[in-house]
């Protein structure tokens, strides 16, 4: 870990500090607990701090969570925001912390992410693969496909964009209700998830999401070698539902398919411990 540049420790095995990227980006990493790394990778303009309820897999695993560039703590940049930047960024990480034999499960973008770094980086590294709530190509015209830029609708895209930026409060806490699977976000989850999402500054996001939104990982869902596992919520008001999650698990090879039906777009933060629970026995068939 020589490359990790530790800065707060919070527990005998917490620790969180900065990993620099090979153009210069500080990247801001926690690690908790020892045993098999889980690698979680957040969505668009989320960070870290969305998984803090799966804090309880490090009693079993090492939980390694990560700040996109421009996300959460890690610096503000003007320059990377794609998802194959992205995706080496996680592979400068593991290389960094030196994990090997990782599950790499990524959530919505971040699960695009995780396809990249298998599309670039093969097995290297890593034991096993996670997909949750992830719509592996915003703008197809696949009948799966539910999200609002389906069918290559860029104008949909636009008027996003447009309305972030007229009122980037407004747009977080819409976007951050619209997450949860009554449409309205508890009070208090409501106050931090917007405060995070408010970190990440409107070219940063408009950059991603345009990238993000135009990329077709579609191709590589058959491709994929390692074990995989995809979790879906039922999302009423968001970009995913079960169509989508279907259409990916049906893709995968020999993929585990996980329902969480009390939540929406957050299956991890709605029912925590199902969640959680459905990663033990995942990283339980790994090592048997």
């Amino acid at each position: 870990m020589d490359l990790f540049e530790a800065v707060e420790t919070t527990g005998e095995n917490q620790v969180g500090g900065w990993v620099r990227t090979t153009d210069g980006v500080r990247l801001w990493v926690e690690i908790r607990g020892t045993g098999r790394p889980v690698i979680l990778l957040h969505g668009w303009t989320m960070s870290s701090l969305f998984w803090r309820r799966q804090a309880q897999l490090a009693e079993s695993c090492q939980v390694v969570t990560i700040d996109f560039r421009g996300h959460g703590r890690s610096q503000t940049t003007p320059r990377g925001h794609n998802v194959p930047r992205y995706a080496m960024d996680v592979r400068e990480v593991a290389f960094a912390l030196g994990l090997n034999r990782a599950v790499l499960l990524g959530w919505s973008m971040g699960g695009s992410v995780a396809l990249d770094y298998w599309r670039q980086y093969g097995a290297d590294r890593l034991s096993g693969l996670g997909l949750v709530e992830t719509g592996p190509y915003p703008m197809s015209a696949a009948p799966w496909n539910v999200h609002k830029c389906r069918d290559h609708n860029e104008e949909a895209m636009r008027r996003d964009l447009a309305a972030m930026k007229a009122d980037r409060k407004g747009f977080a806490a819409r976007f951050i209700n619209a997450m949860f699977l009554s449409g309205q976000a508890p009070e208090h989850a409501l106050h931090w998830m917007t405060a995070e999402q408010l970190k990440t500054d409107p070219e940063t996001a408009a950059a991603i999401y345009e990238d993000y939104a135009r990329r077709d990982t579609t191709p590589l869902l058959p491709t994929v070698t390692l074990p995989a596992m995809v979790v879906y919520g039922r999302s009423l008001h968001m970009c995913c539902g079960l169509s989508t999650g279907r259409f990916v698990a049906g893709s995968l090879p020999g993929s585990r398919f996980v329902i969480l039906d009390r939540s929406g777009h957050m299956p991890f933060y709605e029912q925590p411990e199902e969640f959680n629970l459905t990663v033990s026995r995942f990283l339980e068939t790994l090592d048997a």
